[in-house]
């Protein structure tokens, strides 16, 4: 699917499921709105499904997009550019923890290289080498990509998006690794919000105060060197973001298509959520938010787009790892309408 036919498969939520996922949890056996957030869950993913009550997000996938940035030359990180490459290569033998938390939930991962600078030895089973162009260039200096480059990455996303859906999974899950890549994803967070780069940059890794001083300045001088426009997401993308940014953002486009949840993860899937959302509004019916992470700048996109996250618990890994951890919850809100029975039904008075 390109870019423009999976824009055109994304519908509104159905308000006829949503209206009857909310008749139902009010006949549910427990008082009404005890359940909190879940019931609000549970009525988004049947205006999703179009259908009460929705399918249960089993099984779930996992893909990983992974990416460097040219940006890396500013000095706004401390690690070295070839941990991206070190740490795919962990991925692929299931040694990091978004692979320990997928075990746990049950889950698949999917290993995307989508614009890492080096090349990705070997050919396992659960990678995709995808790679558009070996890292970006440097926004502090020029546009990151190309707008030809960052559709490719859109559709890489998409594409990876569409086969997982029809390989059987009915939830997605993106995930990231990309050293640097906190600094465009607050570009794009600046961007698409209005917000001041101070507000939206945080310290990715553990910055030291005179890096992240850099890392601030840089953000700024990039958007006031390109001067994004926001209603133009792919130009967005290919000035200041990146590609595991850029395939995210298609990955949640081609499950909104397919009308599958996509559990969003830290600052770079939320960053990469505001350009979907860009492009499609009614994309965010399929997300949910999986926790708060503790970077600034995934606040400010999650408050932007109106989602409330599932879990704070001061997360900042990325990998997914904090959207993998939501998924038990997603799929209790569900399980819910499935099988918790109805006051007639069970024949429990009501007040």
């Amino acid at each position: 699917m390109t870019l423009e036919t999976t824009l055109a498969a994304i519908a509104p939520a159905d308000p006829a499921a949503m209206a009857a996922a909310r008749d139902l949890q009010a006949r549910l056996t427990k008082p009404a709105g005890s359940l909190g957030a879940l019931e609000d869950l549970s009525v988004r993913l049947a205006g999703l499904a179009a259908g009460c009550p929705p399918p249960l997000p089993h099984p779930a996938s996992v893909a990983v997009f992974a990416g460097d940035h040219g940006v890396h030359a500013q000095g706004v990180t401390p690690w070295p550019q070839e941990v991206t490459a070190q740490m795919v290569a962990n991925f692929l033998a299931g040694g990091a923890v978004v692979n320990a938390f997928a075990r746990q939930a049950g889950a698949d991962v999917l290993v995307v290289d989508v614009g890492v600078q080096a090349p990705v030895p070997g050919d396992a089973p659960n990678l995709l080498d995808a790679n558009v162009r070996r890292g970006t260039r440097d926004l502090a200096v020029e546009p990151a990509l190309t707008r030809d480059e960052a559709r490719a990455a859109v559709e890489v996303g998409i594409r990876v998006a569409t086969a997982l859906v029809d390989g059987g999974a009915a939830c997605l899950i993106g995930g990231d690794m990309g050293i640097a890549n906190t600094t465009p994803a607050a570009a794009l967070i600046a961007a698409f919000t209005g917000t001041d780069a101070a507000a939206v940059t945080g310290r990715g890794t553990g910055v030291d105060d005179p890096t992240y001083a850099r890392k601030v300045a840089v953000v700024a001088a990039a958007l006031a060197r390109h001067d994004p426009d926001p209603a133009d997401p792919l130009g967005v993308l290919a000035a200041v973001g990146g590609l595991e940014h850029a395939a995210l953002a298609g990955f949640m486009l081609g499950a909104a298509a397919r009308r599958v949840p996509v559990i969003v993860d830290g600052v770079i899937a939320a960053s990469a959520a505001l350009a979907a959302a860009a492009f499609a509004p009614d994309a965010v019916a399929a997300m949910v938010a999986g926790h708060r992470s503790a970077e600034p700048g995934a606040t400010v996109a999650l408050a932007h787009l109106g989602l409330s996250p599932l879990l704070d618990l001061g997360l900042r890994l990325g990998e997914g790892t904090g959207a993998v951890l939501a998924l038990p919850v997603v799929a209790a809100a569900v399980r819910v309408l499935h099988d918790v029975a109805t006051f007639d039904s069970a024949g429990v008075s009501e007040k």
